[in-house]
């Protein structure tokens, strides 16, 4: 099995100074770290076309998600941001200030190498690297709801087509209630 690191993961996972992204490696060694490796656990995502590698993290990448608590509620920041410029601009909220602790896991999220032709994007593997979450245990953050919302609207408007399961958007919306993500 082979896999690569997408376009739309690598300007994402590796924003040059900023501390919420992946660090301490460069993109290429990741994609190698990844194809050398193998995964401590490969767990079903959302689609049958995605999978997650369950990798222990082997740099200092700090977990991506924090809990919200009456200390760190007023370092909540939010705005309208799209991932690219040919997507809308959706709510998203974010802490400033604060220093999460180091993930001990990184779980790889992959799509195929078909889902990525149909969402417009060739690779030359069976799997693409589209994202990567930074966690304290070894299994899939929920998925934001907007990201949900997103992907049953379809690929003209940046999702994957998948239609909207609300149970799962259900538990997405009590996990991310109580969670943010961080900005360095």
């Amino acid at each position: 099995m082979s896999i690569v690191l997408t376009e739309f993961a690598r300007s994402r996972l590796f924003r040059a100074n900023r501390r919420n992204t992946i660090q301490d490696i460069t993109p290429e060694a990741f994609e190698r770290h990844l194809n050398d490796t193998a995964p401590l656990a490969v767990l079903d995502g959302y689609a049958p076309f995605c999978k997650l590698h369950v990798h222990r993290n082997w740099t200092s990448t700090r977990c991506l998600a924090v809990p919200i608590t009456d200390d760190n509620r007023h370092l909540l920041r939010s705005d309208y941001e799209a991932r690219t410029d040919d997507e809308l601009p959706v709510l998203v909220r974010w802490f400033e200030g604060l220093q999460p602790p180091v993930a001990n896991y990184l779980v790889v999220i992959l799509y195929s190498r078909d889902q990525l032709a149909k969402e417009g994007t060739a690779v030359d593997a069976d799997w693409g690297v589209v994202g990567c979450m930074y966690t304290a245990e070894p299994e899939e953050t929920p998925m934001a709801p907007i990201t949900m919302l997103r992907n049953a609207l379809g690929v003209e408007e940046g999702g994957s087509g998948v239609p909207l399961d609300r149970e799962a958007y259900r538990r997405s919306v009590a996990f991310w209630r109580t969670h943010a993500n961080w900005r360095g």
